[in-house]
């Protein structure tokens, strides 16, 4: 423990050191690095209107010569490209009155709808039921075992059977994603990474956030996983998701990069929308009533799911000690952001739990008990 201790003050140089004050919060990641729930991790928290804690653990991979995970080393966030890429852009349009929720999406992909047999329920499918993934679409479907390029995936996509009537089952679902992600360039009239790029990375200053990181970062980011099935090399630097590789790195479920410095600036943004802390520098990107309707959750009862987000469920990754009034995702590949609206705090964990492959699933018992640690430590109590 005092060797990761040691780590940590010598990773961090811009602010104060928190290293003993969040005790519990590096026993817990430490752990985790010795069970080999990943083998290192970049992690943050936002609270009392400023950042707290920055710091990394670990290495890339569990190799002694592999780099150290330094605080700002930027990760495949994975599905949290759902809500700081795709639901950020939706927000925006939404906020500027260009993206009506109730829209139904066969009005902005005809192709969901023309020459499906029975489209009764396709044309009941509306933007708000892929950000409240209640579509009835599937959860998750393996195409890029049968499709080679992104015309052919997003033409799957939409010929995809609907399982249940919309807005009566909850089942998270990529492929709904994907089609958002469409009906969002179809909206916006240009590509779904410009329009992020443009319209919240730049504004915000998320310099580290991007689609495709170029030949010259993708050393500097972690590795994955070992791809024996489908891309057979090691994955690094580029989209570990398949499908989202098939469509060139660039979707609506899946495909960014990103770092902890950038991703609590991003929540810092969310929070001064809900008017809980100050804007960096003018006016909020979102406004309060934005961040409240994507906020709200949606049906059915008992789903957790708000518009894009998600919320603290009985089980949840966020811990015991984020209030309902919260929101967050995960990623696959070992990240998660939380942003509590209440307490106006926000938790960043990245790691690379995939490495060297999928099979671990520690990190379900690691995100509650980093969250925990961290509420508990803010609150001046002994994270048990």
């Amino acid at each position: 423990m005092d060797t990761i201790r040691a780590e940590a003050r010598a990773s961090v140089a811009d602010m104060p050191d928190q290293t003993d004050r969040f005790a519990s919060v590096y026993q817990v990641l430490g752990d985790a690095i010795t069970a080999h729930a990943f083998s290192g991790c970049a992690f943050g928290v936002f609270a009392g209107g400023e950042v707290i804690l920055e710091d990394a653990l670990g290495r890339f991979t569990y190799e002694d010569g592999s780099p150290r995970v330094q605080p700002r080393t930027v990760f495949d966030v994975a599905s949290i490209s759902k809500v700081v890429s795709t639901t950020a852009v939706a927000m925006l349009l939404y906020q500027r009155g260009i993206l009506d929720l109730d829209t139904p999406l066969g009005e902005l992909l005809p192709g969901f709808v023309v020459g499906r047999l029975g489209a009764r329920l396709a044309l009941q499918v509306t933007l708000r039921h892929l950000l409240a993934h209640n579509s009835g679409l599937p959860g998750y479907v393996e195409f890029f075992r049968t499709v080679s390029t992104p015309t052919e995936l997003y033409r799957a996509c939409l010929e995809l059977p609907i399982e249940a009537t919309p807005g009566e089952r909850s089942e998270y679902s990529d492929p709904g994603f994907i089609l958002l992600g469409k009906a969002l360039e179809v909206l916006s009239q240009e590509d779904l990474a410009a329009t992020a790029q443009k319209q919240i990375f730049e504004p915000l200053g998320l310099t580290a956030t991007r689609f495709n990181p170029t030949s010259e970062q993708r050393p500097l980011i972690p590795p994955t996983e070992i791809d024996n099935q489908f891309r057979h090399r090691r994955i690094q630097g580029e989209v570990q998701d398949e499908n989202a590789s098939v469509l060139h790195g660039i979707a609506g479920h899946a495909g960014l990069f990103s770092n902890v410095s950038d991703l609590l600036r991003f929540a810092r943004e969310i929070l001064a929308g809900s008017r809980s802390v100050r804007a960096e520098s003018g006016l909020p990107l979102f406004t309060q009533d934005t961040v409240e309707c994507f906020a709200l959750r949606q049906g059915p009862e008992g789903s957790s799911r708000a518009l894009g987000w998600d919320t603290p469920s009985q089980e949840s990754s966020a811990g015991h000690h984020f209030s309902p009034n919260s929101i967050g995702h995960l990623g696959f590949s070992g990240c998660s952001l939380w942003i509590d609206l209440d307490a106006s705090i926000a938790a960043v964990l990245l790691s690379n739990r995939t490495w060297p492959d999928r099979q671990s699933q520690l990190i379900k018992q690691v995100r509650p008990a980093f969250h925990d640690a961290v509420r508990l430590t803010l609150a001046g109590q002994q994270a048990q």
